[in-house]
C-alpha cells in the first residue's frame, strides 16, 4: 500500500459534552497543571512520549520521511521544512520545538550537521543509525477505547488519568491520498487557560484539546507546536522559518502584549493565514451569544452599557468587536482599575482602546464601574464578582463568567443574585461560551477557499451565522447559542465564508 499523507486525529472520539469536558475544558487543566509542577510529566499526559519531529529543507522528503517512521515504527512524526536552511535557523528551530517532542530526526537535511550543538535533553538523529526505535525512545500508548465511565473521580481527575490511560489524546493516521499541510497551533504557554506563564510543556495539554476539535468539528488537521522562547521576534522569526510546513496558524495561549505584536507583524510578514484565537475566536463567540441574550433581554446593543473584567488580549478583541457590531457605552477593567484615556499605567494598547471607550472617564474598580450596567464581560480571574455587585446592575443583567476552569462567580450565586442570563466557558454548564464554535468553521473555510487571511467582515458575519443557528423557539435564558457539538456550526461558517 502507498501512502501519500498524513492526518492527525482524536485517540478519543467526542461525541458528547461529558467526554469533550475531559479533553478539553475544564478537564484540561489537570495535566496543565501536573507538568507545571514536573515538566517530565508531558511524556505522560500528552502525546510525546511517541512524537518526533522530522526536519529538512524540502517538505516531501520530510513528510516522506514521517510516512515512513509511521508506517514502519508506528511512530507520530510531524513534517517540518525550514526555509532558508541555515545552520543558525536549524539550531534555532531544534532548541525551541523541543517541548512538543520525544526525538528530532534531521536525517533528511543535505547540509553537515554533525558539528551542531543543540540545546535539548532529547536524542537528535544527525547520522545513520542501525536500531531507530532503540535511539529514539518512543513507545505508543494508543489503547482501545474503554467506556468512559471506567474513569472516575471529579472532571479533573477523571480527565487526568484519560490522558494517562492514552498518552495524550491525538495521534497521526496514514492516509492513501495526498493532504493539506497542517494548521500550526502555535504557543508559548505564557497564558495557558487561567492560570498564567506555566509553560510550553504545560501548555501542550490544551493545544492536543484544540487538535482533536479542530479535526472533530472542521476536519481539519492541527499540529499542537508549544515552543520554547517567549520573545515575540523570536516567536515571529520562528513561524516564518517554518511557515512551508504548514497550511496556517492558529496562535494561541500567548500573553498580551506581546500578542498583539506578532500576530499584525506575522499577518504583515507570512503568505499563510495567522489567527490568534484567544482574541479572535473568543470575541466571535462571545458577540454571538450576546446577540441572542439581549434579544431576550430585549435590549438595544447601541443602548447597553457594557462593563469587562480584563483588560489583556482577549478582552481587548471582543471590545473591538462590540465597537465594530455597533456598541456604544463599554468600560474595561484590569488589575489597576478602570481603564480610561490617560491613565498612568495604559500600555499602548491600552491607551488606544481607550480612546472609544468609557467616554465618561469613570474611574474607580469593577464595583464602581459595574453600577447600571446591563452587560458583564469576565475574561480575568476566578470569583472576583458578588451577589452584592450584581445587585446594583441594571434590570435583566447578562453575566458572562467566561474565565476557566473557575468562573468569575460560582454560576449557584449569580443565579440566586438575580441574573436573568448567566454564561460560563464550561461545557458542563448551560450557555457554554467556548472558541470551538468559531475556529473549526473558520479555517475549514479559509482553506477551503485558500484564502490567506481573515477580516473583521468575516468576523461579524461568522458570530452573525452563529447566533443565527438558534431558533426563536429554541431561544431561552438557558440556551443563547449553539452547544459546542453542533455539527451545523462549522459548516454554517465556512460555507458563509465562501460565499
Amino acid at each position: 500500500m502507498h501512502f501519500k499523507g498524513l492526518n492527525i486525529i482524536p485517540k478519543i472520539n467526542i461525541k458528547d459534552k461529558e467526554t469533550l469536558s475531559l479533553i478539553y475544558t475544564p478537564g484540561v487543566g489537570s495535566s496543565c497543571l501536573a507538568i507545571k509542577n514536573n515538566p517530565e510529566a508531558s511524556f505522560v499526559y500528552t502525546n510525546r512520549l511517541n512524537s518526533v519531529a522530522v526536519i529538512s529543507e524540502f517538505y516531501s522528503k520530510a513528510l516522506n520521511r514521517a510516512i515512513f517512521l509511521k508506517n514502519s515504527l508506528s511512530i507520530d512524526a510531524y513534517p517540518l521544512c525550514i526555509n532558508p536552511m541555515t545552520k543558525e535557523n536549524l539550531k534555532f528551530v531544534v532548541d525551541n520545538i523541543e517541548p512538543n517532542f520525544k526525538a528530532i530526526d534531521l536525517s533528511c537535511v543535505e547540509m553537515d550537521t554533525s558539528e551542531l550543538i543543540f540545546d535539548v535533553n532529547i536524542p537528535v538523529l544527525n547520522k545513520t543509525t542501525d536500531d531507530l526505535k532503540s535511539f529514539f525512545g518512543c513507545i505508543s500508548r494508543t489503547a482501545f477505547l474503554p467506556d468512559i465511565k471506567k474513569f472516575e473521580g471529579t472532571i479533573q481527575e477523571k480527565s487526568l488519568a484519560l490522558r494517562e490511560y492514552f498518552g495524550g489524546v491525538i495521534e497521526t493516521e496514514l492516509n492513501e491520498q495526498e493532504t493539506k499541510k497542517p494548521v500550526a497551533i502555535i504557543s508559548d504557554g505564557s497564558a495557558v487557560l487561567g492560570f498564567g506563564n506555566i509553560g510550553s510543556e504545560a501548555g501542550l495539554p490544551v493545544m492536543e484539546g484544540k487538535a482533536v476539535l479542530f479535526k472533530t468539528l472542521g476536519d481539519v488537521d492541527a499540529m499542537p507546536l508549544c515552543i520554547r522562547t517567549q520573545d515575540p521576534k523570536e516567536i515571529i522569526k520562528l513561524v516564518l522559518v517554518l511557515e512551508d510546513s504548514f497550511s496556517g496558524v492558529n496562535l494561541e495561549d500567548i500573553s498580551a502584549p506581546r500578542c498583539f505584536e506578532i500576530e499584525e507583524t506575522l499577518k504583515e510578514k507570512s503568505k499563510i493565514v495567522i489567527f490568534h484565537d484567544d482574541q479572535h475566536g473568543t470575541a466571535i463567540v462571545v458577540l454571538s451569544a450576546l446577540l441572542n441574550a439581549l434579544h431576550l433581554a430585549e435590549k438595544k446593543i447601541e443602548e447597553v452599557k457594557v462593563v469587562f473584567s480584563g483588560a489583556g488580549a482577549a478582552a481587548q478583541a471582543v471590545c473591538k468587536l462590540f465597537l465594530k457590531a455597533g456598541f456604544k457605552n463599554i468600560i474595561l477593567n484590569d488589575i489597576n482599575g478602570s481603564v480610561y484615556k490617560g491613565r498612568e499605567c495604559n500600555d499602548s494598547s491600552l491607551e488606544q482602546i481607550s480612546q472609544f471607550t468609557n467616554q465618561e472617564m469613570v474611574k474607580g474598580t469593577i464595583k464602581d464601574t459595574i453600577k447600571n450596567a446591563d452587560v458583564f464581560i469576565g475574561l480575568s480571574a476566578p470569583n472576583i464578582l458578588t451577589e452584592e455587585m450584581i445587585k446594583t446592575m441594571a434590570s435583566k443583567p447578562i453575566v458572562f463568567a467566561l474565565a476557566n476552569p473557575v468562573p468569575e462567580i460560582d454560576p449557584e450565586i449569580a443565579k440566586k443574585a438575580g441574573v436573568f442570563v448567566l454564561a460560563t466557558g464550561r461545557s458542563d454548564f448551560d450557555n457554554q461560551v467556548n472558541n470551538s464554535l468559531a475556529f473549526p468553521g473558520l479555517f475549514k473555510g479559509v482553506l477551503k477557499g485558500n484564502l490567506n487571511k481573515i477580516t473583521d467582515e468575516m468576523k461579524l458575519e461568522c458570530a452573525f451565522s452563529i447566533a443565527s443557528l438558534v431558533s426563536d423557539d429554541e431561544l431561552s435564558t438557558s440556551n443563547i447559542i449553539p452547544e459546542a457539538l453542533d455539527y451545523r456550526v462549522p459548516n454554517v461558517i465556512a460555507q458563509n465564508i465562501n460565499s
